[in-house]
């Protein structure tokens, strides 16, 4: 994420959780995805996005299986586990009730 653009800790988790809803994806396409779906908002830099995929990996929310991108040359293209739609359910209750927490504050003071 871009410094102006930097997000609460967890938050690209989630949304690579989200964006991988539909089907497997590899990393330059979830960035790219997370870039549309806000409007160009939210940029995710490599920097960050390749180390959420492993921590997510290793938390087993996430596979990995080598494969061909569509410019034809070879990516890791991650896939939701079972797990990991159970956590992106669980994350998203609390994105809900964190969101109307902080909407509750700005529109009272």
């Amino acid at each position: 994420m871009t410094k102006s653009n930097e997000l609460l800790q967890g938050t690209l988790d989630l949304l690579i959780l989200k964006v991988l809803t539909p089907g497997p994806m590899h990393g330059l396409a979830i960035a790219d995805r997370v870039r549309q779906l806000s409007n160009d908002v939210l940029r995710v830099n490599q920097s960050a996005l390749y180390p959420a995929l492993h921590r997510l990996e290793h938390q087993a929310w996430i596979t990995a299986e080598w494969g061909e991108s569509e410019n034809n040359r070879r990516a890791k293209f991650y896939s939701l586990t079972k797990a990991g739609r159970a956590r992106l359910k669980s994350e998203e209750a609390s994105w809900d009730r964190l969101s109307s927490a902080v909407y509750g504050v700005l529109r009272s003071v």
